[in-house]
């Protein structure tokens, strides 16, 4: 296995639904050799989350532990096909990382061409670092469009390892990733690899997505968790 040194997708207890603290995601990330570690509570519009004030007193945690650097922030969710999000600019510029996603508890399902157009707003917004499981077959994109639009505004487009899970609850996870990847080989799009983790022992998982980035013989060097300085870079542009 590649030994990749960021994970920018985690959840803690905050998050609601997930079940570690921070201390123990950290002590996780350390033990496997990241040193930079991003946790993303969802924001306000997913059931169960923790309150925006939680993400104004983030300034109050270290953003080192040990070993391991931290980058606070939020995972949004999108909200419309316009790409509207769940957190105000205000709040969402003290952010150190920022993921906007799709959820079905806080968008229904549409069109092709609605999903695309959102992700691609999401692109636009120069608030936005990361745009995660763009991979959800529940919400069909033109994969196209959007790594043409990641490209041209420096987003990372995110391969969750999650989705690729045997369990997982998205749809067409597999395909999806594949045609998404082709084309970013094709085009020189940089992704990033999100374990997605809610637990502890999940964080820095990176197995599925790298099994999948082998069997189309993806470039290295487009996956920005072996690179944790280009990360910063990236998030810095932005």
């Amino acid at each position: 296995m590649e030994q990749y040194l960021a994970d920018m997708h985690t959840h803690t207890i905050a998050s609601g639904h997930a079940y570690s603290t921070i201390r123990e995601m950290v002590q996780a990330a350390e033990e496997k050799g990241l040193k930079l570690l991003g946790i993303t509570e969802h924001a306000k519009t997913m059931p169960g989350t923790c309150p925006e004030m939680y993400f104004i007193n983030l300034r109050a945690v270290d953003r080192k532990i040990g070993n391991v650097e931290l980058a606070l922030g939020v995972e949004l969710n999108i909200i419309d096909y316009d790409g509207t999000v769940d957190m105000g600019n205000d709040l969402l510029e003290r952010q150190d990382i920022v993921i906007a996603s799709m959820h079905t508890p806080c968008l229904k399902p549409g069109t092709k061409q609605q999903h695309t157009n959102a992700y691609i707003k999401c692109c636009e917004n120069p608030r936005i670092h990361i745009i995660g499981h763009p991979d959800d077959g529940r919400y069909p994109v033109d994969f196209d469009a959007l790594t043409d639009a990641a490209l041209a505004t420096h987003t990372l487009l995110e391969v969750n390892n999650n989705s690729l899970a045997p369990d997982s609850f998205r749809e067409n996870t597999r395909e999806n990733d594949r045609e998404m990847l082709l084309l970013c080989k094709k085009k020189g799009v940089p992704v990033i690899i999100g374990s997605d983790a809610h637990f502890y022992s999940r964080t820095g998982s990176h197995e599925n997505a790298e099994n999948l980035m082998k069997e189309i013989d993806f470039p290295l060097e487009l996956v920005m968790n072996r690179y944790p300085e280009k990360i910063k870079e990236y998030i810095n542009y932005r």
